[in-house]
């Protein structure tokens, strides 16, 4: 559900949600860059399904929308749980640390500055 417009200097109409929703969707599933969203194919630009996917996911319609199809996915057997990837750069550091430090060097020696003399 989009936002009411404002009825003063309402400006242009916005997109309707299934065009976006279909263009971030064809974003996820080829992995394409959101300036690469090809326009011929009817999408809105790729910078207004951006914009709307942020929209939709601090009003808390995203990730409810994904519960929802993921559940029923799941009860129509469609998903293939043995594919399941998690992915790790969006796990907590363990033993609740915030930040683990700088990584070290896995080089067998450090190479020399650039910028220093």
């Amino acid at each position: 559900m989009d936002p009411p417009r404002r009825l003063r200097n309402a400006g242009r109409k916005r997109y309707p949600a299934r065009a976006c929703l279909e263009g971030v969707l064809y974003l996820l599933y080829t992995g394409l860059r959101y300036v690469d969203l090809p326009r011929e194919l009817g999408f809105p630009s790729g910078e207004t399904c951006r914009r709307r996917l942020h929209e939709w996911i601090e009003r808390g319609v995203w990730p409810q929308a994904l519960s929802v199809l993921v559940s029923e996915l799941d009860q129509k057997g469609r998903l293939d749980w043995s594919r399941v990837v998690v992915d790790a750069s969006i796990v907590d550091a363990k033993k609740g640390a915030i930040w683990s430090g700088r990584a070290r060097s896995t080089a067998a020696f450090r190479p020399a500055s650039t910028t220093l003399p």
